[in-house]
């Protein structure tokens, strides 16, 4: 949620336009309005606010406006406090228009703060949290304060996770504070220097980084003052901190849509590929690994949103191949485990982004009773693979898409490999899952997409969809309602086939789509004696199954993959999503109230 880019350079690089492109490569976050500050011609603070998307901003319109200098900061907003409006967009400046700021996350103390500065008659201009920083780094600099210890002031007394930017125009200044929300430095060629909420903001001009920890804040320096590198600090102490360069190594061509309309679909196909790259392991590490979840006291899997639905798989397949108890939960009730961790504790982190607030906050509260952290985690150098003990990458590639797919199935893979390790047959989980991949490369062919398309014509005008599993397709039920929901906004209910008869078989009526998702497994009978329900009421019934059945008003046929049946019952799903989006005038990459990385409670 929410995105940053800073760019520093030299004169007349067009600072302005290399942010608004910075900007676009962040669309995926969800926004919904942005904007850039950057310093005129005569070197005044001069900004641009705007309402929907940045897709269509001209980068010559942008520099007429704003001009081709050096320096400036940019921003897509995902709104919190405050509606959405250009006067609510970033960049927020003080009273004097010198100090301009941008922010992700949310100040939970902000209205404590902001009244000290009405009392002290502080012009307000929106009302957002974010303005609040800029008046009180105003007022420090109005009593002496470097522009540095100003920022450090205000910073000290914010609670909630946030990150934020703050240039002083005429000090030559840049602070990026952050305080637990991730904020990365670029470092460019001849002295550009960048810093963004992701990589992808500035991956196009340079792979080097230097990562700013929480609690600390870089300083980078323009104009008279210019420095060839930034200078990191601690913000509470003010000392200061020594970083290193770090080269990233993520190929661009991933993150293009290579021929296909949107992200979504072409990361779906990728699905081909990414689920062997997912198993490439180190068998040495992966049996490390297995050890530590045998000797653990308590083992929890925790994620949110999708990767949560894929932790609730992850505790059946850990019972079924390991025969081993772990616990799983979404990472926003976690803390109400907490009595129940030691230092015996395992926590399996499980995260695409490596960057979701409820899931670094479980890791808190899960490092305060001394609980060992692994993640299984997409993005190399993310906040959450630095704070854990150990990691495990996904190796899933960029996903743009805001609703994950690729990432899902590279999370099942890996936690049915870590189920065979534990379980001590970790070659035949290998040999399990390569054939996975292969079967499912078989599947995802045109004739394949096209008979999803069909069905997705006849469901286009559906207002409700239902979804039953049964044993590890339960969760997987509940995760196709997601796909369903955040892409075709069409209500989706994902639930046990065997709770039909608790209440939801009432809302079954003539016609009503019902997708049964039957695995060749000791569920098969019942989850088909549950698909009969679900007809006899009139219900239509979708199939997807190794099998067809005459239970099945429409079949999706789908590899026998035995206790990998959720790796290619959910692909389906993900397809049927994206054609219904497209054909009910969705954009399938960008859902509406939607972030791909939820940094914000």
């Amino acid at each position: 949620m929410c995105g940053i880019v800073v760019y520093v350079g030299r004169k007349g690089d067009g600072a302005p336009a290399v942010v608004l492109e910075g900007l676009k490569r962040l669309e995926y976050r969800g926004y919904d309005s942005w904007g850039i500050a950057a310093l005129d011609s005569r070197g005044r603070l001069a900004t641009l606010r705007r309402v929907g998307k940045i897709g269509g901003a001209s980068a010559d319109r942008v520099t007429r406006l704003l001009g081709s200098g050096s320096v400036a900061v940019g921003h897509t907003r995902w709104a919190t406090h405050g509606g959405i409006s250009e006067r609510n967009a970033h960049p927020q400046v003080d009273c004097k228009g010198r100090v301009a700021i941008v922010h992700n996350g949310i100040i939970e103390n902000y209205q404590e703060l902001k009244a000290g500065l009405v009392a002290r008659k502080h012009r307000f201009a929106s009302e957002t949290d974010t303005e609040i920083l800029a008046h009180y780094i105003e007022e420090g600099l109005a009593r002496g304060q470097s522009f540095s210890d100003a920022t450090r002031s205000i910073a000290k007394r914010l609670k909630g996770r946030s990150a934020f930017i703050a240039m002083d125009s005429k000090g030559g200044q840049i602070a990026a504070v952050r305080l637990g929300a991730p904020l990365i430095v670029g470092i460019g060629k001849k002295g550009e220097m960048f810093v963004s909420s992701d990589v992808n903001g500035f991956l196009e001009r340079t792979n080097k980084v230097m990562y700013i920890d929480d609690g600390e804040m870089a300083l980078l320096s323009f104009g008279k003052k210019a420095q060839k590198a930034p200078e990191f600090l601690n913000v509470s102490r003010g000392t200061k901190v020594r970083k290193r360069i770090i080269g990233i190594d993520w190929k661009r061509e991933r993150e293009s849509k290579l021929g296909y309309d949107h992200f979504l679909i072409k990361e779906i196909m990728e699905q081909k590929h990414t689920i062997a790259q997912a198993i490439n392991q180190d068998d040495a590490k992966m049996r490390q690994v297995a050890n530590r979840i045998k000797n653990a006291f308590g083992v929890f899997i925790v994620g949110a949103g999708t990767a949560g639905r894929v932790c609730a798989a992850g505790e059946y397949l850990f019972s079924d191949i390991a025969k081993r108890h772990v616990n799983s939960t979404v990472a926003s009730e976690f803390s109400s485990y907490r009595h129940y961790l030691t230092k015996k504790t395992l926590m399996i982190a499980v995260s695409q982004s490596g960057e979701t607030v409820d899931l670094l906050d479980a890791i808190d509260v899960a490092k305060s009773k001394g609980a060992r952290i692994l993640s299984l985690v997409n993005v190399f150098g993310s906040t959450l693979m630095r704070v854990s003990d150990d990691f495990l990458m996904l190796n899933a590639g960029a996903e743009k898409a805001v609703a994950s797919t690729k990432a899902t199935t590279a999370q099942l893979s890996l936690l049915t490999l870590l189920a065979y390790a534990t379980a001590g047959r970790l070659k035949e989980g290998k040999r399990l899952l390569l054939n996975t991949a292969e079967q499912v490369n078989d599947m995802l062919n045109p004739r394949y997409e096209e008979r999803i398309k069909r069905l997705a014509r006849r469901l286009r005008r559906s207002r409700d969809v239902f979804i039953i599993g049964r044993g590890v397709n339960y969760p997987i039920a509940e995760e196709a309602a997601i796909k369903l929901q955040e892409t075709s906004y069409i209500h989706a209910h994902g639930f046990a086939g065997g709770e039909l008869k608790h209440g939801p078989l009432a809302l079954i009526s003539r016609g009503s789509p019902c997708i049964a998702l039957v695995a060749n497994d000791d569920t098969k009978h019942e989850t088909i004696s549950n698909a009969m329900e679900v007809k006899a009421r009139g219900g239509y019934v979708i199939g997807v199954a190794p099998e067809n059945n005459e239970v099945f008003d429409y079949w999706l046929k789908v590899p026998d993959a035995g206790v990998a049946s959720p790796i290619v019952n959910i692909i389906p799903v993900q397809v049927l999503a994206y054609h219904l989006a497209v054909l009910r005038g969705i954009n399938p990459d960008y859902p509406r109230n939607l972030a791909k990385s939820v940094t914000v409670k």
